[in-house]
């Protein structure tokens, strides 16, 4: 995992660089119509720094994509609403703002590319058309003007004949080219922070690489923080940096890439990699998830003050009594490694700062990390 010579290598840092970006108790709920509102999101706690990708794991419905549509405010109130914690940019309330003030942060400060690009796209108007909008809104510019940036943008994502595709509709491209018009849509504001909820979920393998190239190339030039929401632990090991593991609502498990893969502490993370089938190893069926949390010794490696979180678990009897009635903490047991935890009496006197981790992977590490080493990587 590491390189051969030493450890992991980072880009040069300064110790007083700030998070470009932080989510704080970030807890958002749906209004059910007949029975309890239900809380998409829980305590929600992360950051990210210019020129880093945060990686933010987890199964289907456990708050990834809520967490990124809060920071955009695109959750819809009513049935949504935020029911506690900050989401700073720039040390700036996002959801202490108008929808006037949000118009001028969305698209120009923090941009977004959405999982299906065909049902983000109008079908009636053209590429350039849908391009140029956001240029118009956000820039002091006239159209002219704009279609020129437009066409930039689709060159930089690797359109080819940018004039004259500018003028088609997004029927006349493939998945591929309609994934790139959405990186090109989303950066031709030249955004600070880019939320990118699983771009390559639709492409296939190769055409998914190409797509991640583009955007780690596109962050580095333009020291760009991003965020990026996946299954594919694979793409999480080749294009991240920090990794945010989710389930329930919750953070789980929160540390850099190297450290998490060689040592993952969360019953859930370790089931993540355990369920990965591997190399050379000959099995009747594979190991699942519930085949890992349903073994009780899996919650008990890490002492008896230490529990790691679980919702389907009873709280253990040293339960303390948080004022708000939170039964889960972040704690972090490692520096720079946090792992959520049942809040014991221990841990409530014992509180962690919030997960803050200032890293990069030099460009050369991006190639010393594989699925494969994620599979070994002492998770047995």
């Amino acid at each position: 995992m590491a390189n051969d010579n030493g450890p992991p290598t980072t880009e040069t840092q300064t110790s007083d660089e700030k998070p470009i970006f932080e989510v704080a108790d970030l807890a958002v709920s749906f209004d059910n119509g007949t029975g309890p509102r239900i809380q998409a999101v829980n305590g929600v706690q992360l950051s990210v720094y210019p020129n880093q990708t945060l990686a933010v794991v987890g199964e289907s419905g456990c708050g990834k994509s809520v967490t990124a549509m809060s920071a955009m405010q695109l959750i819809p109130r009513p049935p949504g609403r935020f029911d506690g914690g900050s989401i700073l940019f720039e040390g700036r309330d996002i959801l202490s703002l108008s929808e006037k003030q949000m118009r001028s942060v969305r698209g120009r400060d923090i941009a977004m590319i959405f999982q299906e690009p065909m049902t983000s796209l109008n079908p009636v108007y053209t590429i350039g058309d849908q391009i140029i909008e956001a240029v118009l809104l956000h820039q002091n510019v006239s159209r002219a003007e704009a279609v020129e940036i437009a066409i930039k943008s689709m060159l930089d994502v690797g359109i080819a004949d940018a004039a004259k595709r500018f003028r088609q509709y997004p029927h006349q491209f493939s998945g591929g080219m309609r994934q790139r018009v959405m990186i090109a849509m989303a950066l031709v504001c030249n955004p600070k922070l880019l939320l990118a909820d699983e771009p390559t979920t639709a492409l296939d393998v190769t055409i998914q690489a190409q797509i991640l190239e583009l955007l780690d190339d596109l962050k580095r030039e333009r020291n760009m923080a991003m965020i990026l929401i996946t299954h594919d632990l694979g793409v999480v090991a080749e294009n991240s940096d920090v990794i945010c593991v989710m389930y329930a609502g919750r953070v789980v498990e929160y540390s850099t890439i190297f450290e998490l893969f060689e040592n993952p502490l969360h019953p859930y993370t370790r089931g993540l990699f355990d369920s990965i089938p591997k190399l050379g190893d000959h099995l009747d069926r594979l190991v699942t998830i519930n085949d890992v949390i349903n073994n009780e010794s899996q919650f008990t490696r890490l002492g008896k003050d230490i529990i790691p979180w679980w919702p389907g678990h009873h709280p253990p009897k040293n339960l303390a009594k948080s004022p708000g009635g939170n039964v889960h903490t972040l704690y972090e047991i490692e520096p720079n490694h946090w792992i959520g935890c049942w809040r014991t009496a221990f841990l409530e006197h014992h509180k962690s700062r919030r997960p803050d981790i200032l890293f990069r992977k030099s460009p050369d590490d991006y190639t010393e990390i594989s699925i494969a080493d994620a599979a070994d990587a002492g998770v047995s």
